[in-house]
């Protein structure tokens, strides 16, 4: 299939189907190449309903889910991305095109110098790759998006607490095979709102510890 088509079509009968409406979600997505950012081979599958490796044995999300995180975060041209998980980087560049700065951090080698180069190929500027356990750093700032790349099997308040008041944490919780997305907006310095989104199942993270018994 040729990959125009391929987008086009992950647009119309994915994301849209999916509730995706976002107009500047769908542009991103329909600008950025899905393809450039997956393990050689797989190509053409880079637009399909399903997760496609990347590299290091990890899988790019499935378009529908990525969009709906997306949306949810709702990121603004003024605002400040922390994202957990980056893999390939294709999640990194759609953040970058909606946000004014995005860190980005990966614990495999592999994948920081593979988004270190997609990003640098793609020319996009505004993204910070490190390399490290995301769940273990301190970081000197607030972020106004926080978003999670893959799993946890228990929250993790400590997440919560990188945001900005109005800040958004996109976030999926619980243990296969059925997990729920969560959107968590801090309203104040010790207050939060805390929204289920949607069922789904995603890898979890590498970082992320053993399940314990947790509801929202």
């Amino acid at each position: 299939m040729n990959l125009e088509t391929a987008r086009l079509q992950m647009i119309g009968q994915q994301l849209r189907a999916w509730e995706v409406l976002d107009d500047r979600v769908l542009g991103v997505m329909a600008e950025v190449p899905r393809e450039h950012f997956v393990a050689p081979g797989w190509q053409a599958l880079a637009y399909a309903d399903t997760a496609v490796p990347v590299g290091a044995g990890k899988r790019l999300a499935p378009p529908k889910i990525q969009g709906r995180a997306l949306q949810s975060l709702a990121p603004r041209d003024n605002e400040t991305v922390l994202e957990i998980g980056c893999g390939s980087g294709y999640l990194s560049a759609c953040l970058a095109r909606l946000a004014a700065r995005v860190t980005a951090i990966e614990r495999q080698p592999e994948l920081v110098a593979a988004t270190k180069r997609n990003l640098a190929e793609l020319g996009i500027d505004n993204v910070t790759v490190l390399e490290g356990d995301a769940l273990a750093l301190e970081f000197p700032q607030r972020f106004d998006v926080v978003c999670v790349n893959g799993s946890l099997p228990a929250a993790r308040p400590e997440l919560e607490r990188l945001l900005a008041v109005g800040g958004r944490l996109f976030v999926v919780v619980g243990r296969p095979p059925v997990m729920t997305a969560h959107r968590i907006t801090r309203t104040g310095e010790s207050e939060w709102l805390r929204e289920s989104l949607f069922e789904t199942c995603l890898p979890a993270l590498e970082q992320a510890p053993s399940a314990t018994e947790f509801e929202f």
